[in-house]
């Protein structure tokens, strides 16, 4: 007999159907926005992957697994007007970017859905003001970083020599699209200062020096002579083949290279004359607006203007106090600052790595090891060669090579550089020193620890190794958040005074006190030079106006102003990308406890091994990012039950084969 469902049965049943249908209308909603969205983010990746042939040759190690032929690549020209293309084209990637509702996506996509709308909105705002950015800048543009980056590119296949020559024959294309860029900034109003030209021009002339080309002394021809020698000991090339390589490089550096470097310093001279004085952004029509955009790319904070003032100088005051108290209790110490004390034991860049890896581990988590693998034990450095100075895991998968900058380039690069490992492959490293600003003992100490342990390497290591460890997007290895990656390097060099202490402690136990002057003066030198970034760039403080600061904290070398004003006159947010960045993470590392600890104990929980453990965790498996991402992150997801990974579904998220 066939049963009738009573009115309240069917309403029953229908309320039921109506939740299951909902329910599954919201998981195919979800579900396909999330494929959307990771086809997009795919197509994103892939382009900046493929934007320039030298950058994607080192964060690729196998091009195959990404179905890209690398000989097709090319050095990125400029063109007449390409500058306003490049707006439009932000523009509709931002609209694009749009289309997307954050609420159907995935936790995880969700999250990485807030990174990639910080950045074009970032760089789409600076992009608006085209004319500001300066390519050929003297401490960081393409004349002096180019010859670094061939000098370090990767020959593991005969491919790469024949990669590496085609990128010298496109050397000159490539410098007349900047030379075009220049003319476009100097028709603007907007071109360099004669001084700055002429330290450009200084460097070509120096870079591509013709009396060390014709004796075959040049730094780029004897590492190129490295590489392929070395290529031909693993029976890949013969002596032949070597020769022949060689001959052909040479013939490349002198008849194509050198002539590029030398015609961008004729036209630079010829454009002379069309730009002001070395000054700051503020002097120019727009250039406040600008620098605010910079500001928050390069540092990734959310803060206005005002309130980032506010915050360096809470940090310098509180710090310069802490410095007087000092000294005063213990007048010997400023003798001891001014002589640059040696205290720490005498030790090989190896084996201050190898202290370094050793002593984080109660406050640091161990690198893990490649998707699916266990943790990875901490780093023990192998004894020092001569030549060479390379440290290992006790299970052999990461190295660290370090290396001195060649003479010629000391003038013109930092003190001290890490060189970014292929995203698919970040188990050898590499960590450039500058003899000339890194003499030795404490400077060479927080270097090593600013680069590599705690810094550059660790981080870059642990967070690609977590990524593939979980199954995360690889996008987040071409969003370049530079306030939380130098903010992290600078929290790892100021921490590592405390190392540098407990290790010299038991020869010299006045090495508590004079390293907590040491780091106490660091600091307040990188928040003066922030502070004088904004006063400069958005203030429109003059030369003068920086000589009266110094002038009143007792300094009144005119040269050494001039280098301080010039250099900050010219690379715009550097110095707050670093200071401000680690001002940020400190102000996280406060948040952090106060969601953590219930708003108890907030102060010491700071200091608590345990905590810092799972700080550091946080920062490691959600960075690179921007601050304000991370902050709410902390507040939305990570509450007082302490610290949880983000979660993810590896099927998914982005599988690229």
């Amino acid at each position: 007999m066939k049963r009738i469902l009573s009115f309240k049965q069917w309403a029953a049943a229908l309320i039921l159907f109506a939740g299951f249908t909902a329910a599954t209308l919201f998981g195919y909603i979800r579900s396909h926005t999330d494929d959307r969205f990771e086809s997009f983010t795919e197509d994103f990746f892939l382009n900046e992957l493929q934007s320039n042939p030298i950058h994607f040759h080192y964060s690729v190690d196998d091009a195959s697994v990404y179905k890209i032929d690398e000989a097709k690549l090319k050095l990125p020209v400029y063109h007449a007007g390409d500058a306003a293309n490049d707006v439009y084209a932000l523009s509709q990637l931002s609209e694009q970017l749009e289309k997307f509702d954050p609420e159907n996506l995935s936790e995880a996509n969700r999250y990485l859905y807030r990174l990639l709308r910080s950045y074009i909105d970032g760089v789409k705002d600076t992009a608006a003001y085209p004319y500001f950015s300066e390519p050929l800048s003297p401490s960081s543009g393409a004349p002096s970083e180019l010859p670094v980056l061939l000098a370090e590119y990767r020959f593991d296949t005969v491919k790469d020599v024949e990669l590496y020559l085609s990128i010298l024959e496109q050397i000159p294309d490539y410098f007349s699209g900047l030379i075009v860029f220049e003319k476009e900034k100097a028709d603007a109003g907007l071109f360099m200062s004669d001084t700055t030209a002429d330290k450009v021009i200084k460097q070509c002339d120096a870079l591509m020096d013709r009396k060390q080309l014709e004796s075959h002394t040049h730094f780029l021809e004897t590492t190129f002579n490295q590489r392929v020698e070395a290529l031909a000991e693993q029976g890949l090339l013969t002596d032949e083949d070597v020769l022949a390589y060689q001959a052909r490089h040479d013939r490349l550096l002198t008849t194509v290279v050198a002539p590029a470097y030398e015609r961008l310093g004729d036209e630079l001279t010829l454009l002379k004359g069309s730009g002001k004085d070395v000054c700051g952004l503020a002097h120019y029509p727009g250039g406040r607006e600008y620098y605010k955009a910079l500001l928050h790319l390069r540092t990734g904070s959310s803060r206005g203007v005002y309130e980032i003032k506010q915050l360096l100088y809470q940090d310098l005051t509180s710090n310069y106090k802490a410095l007087r108290e000092l000294l005063e209790s213990d007048p010997a110490l400023r003798e001891q600052l001014t002589a640059d004390q040696a205290l720490l034991p005498e030790m090989s860049p190896d084996e201050m790595l190898d202290y370094l890896a050793d002593v984080i581990r109660q406050t640091y988590p161990a690198i893990p090891e490649s998707a699916g693998g266990e943790p990875d034990t901490y780093p023990s450095m192998d004894a020092p060669s001569q030549t060479e100075k390379k440290s290992n895991t006790d299970s052999g998968t990461v190295t660290c090579t370090v290396k001195y900058v060649d003479d010629s380039l000391e003038p013109y690069t930092a003190p001290a550089f890490y060189m970014t490992p292929p995203i698919d492959n970040v188990l050898n490293n590499t960590i450039y020193i500058n003899a000339q600003d890194t003499p030795g003992d404490i400077s060479l100490f927080t270097t090593l620890a600013h680069e590599g342990y705690p810094g550059h390497l660790y981080q870059t290591v642990y967070s690609q190794q977590f990524r593939q460890q979980t199954g995360r997007s690889p996008l987040q290895n071409v969003l370049y958040y530079g306030g939380f990656v130098e903010g992290w390097a600078m929290y790892a060099e100021l921490s590592s005074y405390d190392y540098a202490a407990a290790l010299a402690k038991e020869a010299h136990p006045e090495a508590v006190n004079y390293y907590l002057v040491c780091r106490l003066d660091r600091q307040i030198q990188l928040c003066l030079y922030a502070l004088l970034d904004i006063a400069i760039h958005y203030d429109g403080a003059s030369f003068e106006d920086v000589y009266r600061i110094f002038a009143s904290l007792g300094a009144l070398d005119a040269d050494t102003v001039s280098a301080v004003y010039s250099y900050i006159a010219e690379e715009p947010c550097n110095y707050p990308k670093y200071y401000l960045g680690y001002l940020e993470i400190i102000e996280l590392k406060k948040q952090a406890a106060a969601v953590w600890y219930n708003d108890a104990k907030t102060a010491s929980a700071c200091n608590d091994p345990a905590f810092l453990y799972d700080f550091h965790r946080f920062l490691l498996e959600n960075g690179p990012a921007d601050f304000r991402t991370l902050s709410t992150l902390l507040t939305s997801v990570y509450d007082s039950s302490g610290y949880r990974t983000l979660s993810t579904d590896p099927k998914k998220m982005i599988q690229l084969r």
